[in-house]
């Protein structure tokens, strides 16, 4: 966009990254999205060529063969990723999410042994802590890891797996009651495993079966999919931090940064959203003159407008203060809320200028229109959203009586 969502204070370097993805998504994704959302084909293609970019390795450090840069500059180029096609901004943050949990919490051996790799692209990262029949609930989690030896057998089902089936390396929460005495409370007795495996679908590796992808209403051509252990075995080294029971806050952490960036999707779906809608308005004509001329058209674009650059502001914030080493849970979950709302918003108002074409499978926002409700659920609900909101402003704003 030539005049919403600009970002102050960019470094010369920020600019020429954000100007690459920016003219890659033009060329690139935009031309042919529609086409592959609708086949549910995997974008190998477009994947090739962020690999080429270099973006697999954006926020890894430069000693590790990343480009070192920041959550900001990363948000950044999500959310010109996901205006281009919301699905290829998905299979980039599961593989950050994991690169930065590795970054944070690994051991020195973990991080000489995948960080090369992964920004290379050469591996690519997954995550999952849900379960079927836990939800938002992640104490429920039943999934457990036993010590045996050396090794750790895990045994359980996960769900809603991103890059599932493509992804080579997956971080998995699970329990593990080893050295925990009884009454351990759950988020202290968990434990995040670093599985290796072939990408694909069934039997992965000994002992752990993806069964194949799930199929869903939108957020197509991105493999969403299941993972089953039965007997897994791994050794203690890959346990990551090296040390048991401070998964939950390995996992918290990183989806601090995964709220940001579902955050920055919600912003560049609805940037996308407003271009189409406010393009259409003008060519589009009722009553003798375009549709933007009618006062109720204008209104609806001005609400638009504002609301892209509300929920810009916001995750530029959110990002912001997670580079500045502070605890960004309470900007971060703002961000997440109240971008991936106004997404909807923003989606469903351009659905609507676009009267009945809006819902013909030949015009760009059907397509938004179907992936936009995703971005309300990942990464925590907006019900979880308002909980961690209220809980972090009356810790601020705690009264003194």
């Amino acid at each position: 966009m030539a005049r919403l969502a600009q970002t102050a204070g960019l470094t010369d370097i920020q600019q020429e990254i954000l100007s690459t993805v920016r003219d890659f998504v033009d060329k690139e994704i935009i031309p042919v999205a529609t086409e592959l959302e609708h086949r549910d084909e995997y974008p190998q293609q477009i994947v090739d060529g962020l690999k080429e970019l270099g973006l697999f390795g954006l926020m890894i450090p430069e000693e590790y063969g990343g480009l070192g840069e920041s959550l900001l500059t990363y948000a950044l180029c999500v959310e010109e990723i996901a205006r281009g096609w919301m699905s290829v901004s998905g299979i980039i943050n599961t593989h950050f999410i994991v690169a930065y949990m590795l970054k944070q919490h690994g051991t020195q051996e973990q991080k000489d042994h995948f960080l090369p790799r992964m920004a290379a692209g050469d591996i690519r990262g997954a995550f999952s802590m849900s379960e079927p029949g836990l939800g938002s609930d992640v104490s429920a989690i039943t999934s457990k890891a036993v010590k045996d030896g050396d090794e750790y057998v895990l045994n359980g089902q996960k769900m809603w797996l991103t890059n599932g089936g493509t992804s080579s390396l997956v971080a998995v929460l699970v329990r593990s009651d080893e050295g925990h005495p009884e009454g351990t409370a759950p988020h202290k007795s968990m434990t995040t495993f670093l599985i290796e495996k072939e990408p694909g679908f069934g039997e992965v590796r000994p002992g752990l079966t993806i069964p194949g992808k799930i199929e869903k209403m939108g957020y197509k051509g991105v493999d969403t999919t299941e993972l089953i252990m039965d007997d897994l075995r791994l050794p203690a080294d890959r346990v990551l931090g090296g040390v048991t029971g401070r998964g939950f806050y390995q996992m918290m952490d990183g989806v601090e940064v995964g709220r940001v960036n579902v955050a920055a999707r919600g912003c560049g779906v609805a940037q996308r959203a407003f271009e189409l809608g406010v393009q259409y308005a003008q060519q589009r004509h009722t009553f003798g003159k375009p549709i933007a001329q009618h006062q109720a058209i204008q209104f609806k674009l001005a609400e638009m407008a504002t609301k892209v650059e509300a929920a810009h502001a916001m995750m530029v914030n959110a990002a912001r203060k997670k580079d500045s080493g502070e605890r960004n849970d309470l900007e971060a979950g703002m961000a997440k809320y109240l971008a991936s709302e106004y997404c909807k918003e923003v989606v469903e108002d351009a659905f609507r200028i676009h009267g009945g074409y809006g819902f013909s499978k030949e015009y760009e926002i059907e397509r938004l229109y179907r992936e936009a409700p995703m971005l309300l659920i990942g990464e925590g609900t907006a019900e979880i959203q308002k909980m961690i909101i209220g809980r972090r402003l009356l810790e601020e704003y705690r009264f003194q009586g």
